[in-house]
């Protein structure tokens, strides 16, 4: 869920087998909603205040490096930038997170031009999950892309 709203093609469920006489169906999937972290939802509002716009998203086969990842898969949760980024395609954003603290992983995917290809840049940084209010998320989001930016003249 983001900003109270089911992501689109991510449909998580639980399947239970109940043995009843006579049942309709016994095997169905019951839909659960996984509501993010505290901590992932205050970056995930970041990138609303800012403008971004949810795009999709999905499930990747892979290993993030440099992560404290352990299953053999991660989410990937892309955005369409605002108007004021208009060399960006699109914001990929992934969490990976244990008992204490989270990565956060951030991909910056450029959108090609008449005399140049795309380009990616990625950032990772580590968030903890008890001590993540202290910053201003929106203000840190839009230094790292201005940043970013500015050093690739994208914008």
């Amino acid at each position: 869920m983001i900003d109270g709203q089911a992501l689109r093609a991510m449909h998580i469920g639980v399947t239970t087998e109940l043995e009843i006489a006579r049942a309709v169906d016994s095997g169905d999937l019951d839909p659960i909603n996984v509501h993010p972290l505290p901590a992932q939802k205050a970056i995930l509002d970041a990138f609303i205040q800012l403008g971004f716009r949810f795009k999709n998203a999905d499930m990747e086969r892979g290993h993030i490096r440099g992560t404290r990842q352990k299953l053999p898969f991660y989410q990937e949760i892309e955005f369409f930038p605002p108007q004021q980024y208009r060399g960006l395609n699109q914001v990929e954003l992934s969490f990976v997170a244990d008992e204490r603290e989270m990565d956060v992983v951030l991909e910056m995917d450029k959108k090609p031009g008449l005399f140049s290809e795309g380009s990616d840049t990625f950032r990772s940084f580590k968030v903890g999950l008890n001590d993540y209010q202290g910053t201003d998320w929106a203000a840190y989001l839009i230094q790292w892309l201005s940043e970013v930016g500015s050093k690739r003249n994208w914008f």
